[in-house]
């Protein structure tokens, strides 16, 4: 169930939030450079990645200044501002401390947080993150300007239809119903225009110098093979802040909710709690006895090698129900398309 958003005032501006889940841990969730809280939770896998962290944890999202449901801006905000926000929201959260979990962008505005606020921040979880975005030659592994332009010039494609974003998410590429909203997540996040001047404010973050800094406890998480932020980055993060603790995961995806998303929130949950408890219900895919009678109707149909198209007018009702329906079963199956799910479909015990 998606959970009620509320208001938190950083000076004259208003940053929307949501908590959800009741554990004994406050998990404050620094996503990436854009976000939109209330469209989150219309994705499937997101949706399961979110309630998960919420079986351990009571959950604290939240949109940065300009971004999603919080108060447009004219400018892309400062590190400063950003830092504020996230005490703002945590204020009006009633959390006097919490864990940060900050994933891309959000990694080394959690780090900056850390440093400042190390009295309210409980531990440091960062994935698929860096400390610098470009490349110099103290670090060999950041963009080049080129990849910045080519980034930049290629960031329309995303917000029209999401399709150029899914190469650093290979496991959803041919997930026609995963790209389409995802590129109504972008939209509704930000303007194409602002979503390009965060990106070239972002192109500036070095937090190289602060790494040292760190006193508290610190989990650098990073998939081995993908392509967005080259994983030499997170070995760079481990090796510099003090006593932290270095997981590889296999895997290509940038964003932690599509591909193997259970073994990133079995690290984050074990490093936070000490412990992992076996998740339970429909909400995080524990078979065929998960899907309901629709969905299992339209997996069978799928199995046989019908489209969406000729599923909808099997069954009266639209190609977006369908294909909604789809996403569904996929998360509560544990496979990424229709391919898997027809090759797995014994298994499954479809």
């Amino acid at each position: 169930m998606r959970p009620e958003t509320k208001y938190a005032k950083s000076g004259k501006l208003s940053i929307a939030y949501q908590v959800t889940g009741d554990g004994p841990l406050d998990l404050v969730l620094v996503l990436g450079f854009v976000s939109h809280i209330d469209v989150a939770w219309e994705e499937p896998h997101l949706a399961q990645f979110l309630n998960r962290l919420a079986t351990f944890s009571r959950l604290i999202l939240f949109d940065k200044r300009g971004t999603g449901l919080s108060d447009p801006v004219a400018e892309p905000p400062t590190f400063a501002q950003r830092m504020d926000d996230i005490r703002a929201v945590m204020d009006a959260a009633g959390s006097d401390g919490a864990a940060l979990l900050g994933i891309s962008e959000g990694g080394p505005l959690s780090i900056v947080f850390g440093c400042t606020y190390p009295e309210r921040t409980v531990a440091l979880v960062v994935y698929g993150s860096y400390a610098c975005w470009m490349r110099d030659d103290d670090y060999p592994f950041g963009q080049s300007p080129e990849q910045l332009r080519d980034f930049l010039d290629s960031m329309h494609r995303a917000w029209e239809t999401g399709e150029w974003w899914a190469q650093f998410n290979p496991s959803v590429l041919a997930d026609e119903h995963y790209k389409s909203w995802w590129a109504r997540y972008l939209r509704a996040a930000a303007s194409p225009g602002m979503a390009a001047a965060l990106v070239r404010m972002n192109s500036q973050i070095d937090v190289r110098d602060l790494l040292q800094r760190v006193k508290i406890p610190t989990l650098i998480l990073h998939r081995t093979e993908e392509t967005r932020f080259d994983v030499a980055n997170a070995r760079y993060l481990a090796q510099r802040i003090p006593n932290a603790k270095l997981v590889e995961l296999p895997g290509a995806d940038h964003w932690p909710w599509v591909g193997d998303a259970e073994s990133v929130l079995k690290e984050v949950e074990i490093f936070l709690t000490g412990t992992q408890r076996r998740p339970r219900g429909a909400a995080f895919g524990i078979g065929a006895e998960a899907l309901t009678r629709r969905e299992h109707e339209i997996v069978l149909l799928a199995i046989e090698g019908e489209t969406a198209v000729k599923i909808a007018k099997r069954l009266h009702i639209g190609e977006r129900t369908v294909e909604t329906h789809l996403a569904n079963a996929y998360v509560k199956l544990g496979v990424q398309s229709k391919l898997e799910l027809a090759r797995r479909a014994g298994d499954l015990g479809i």
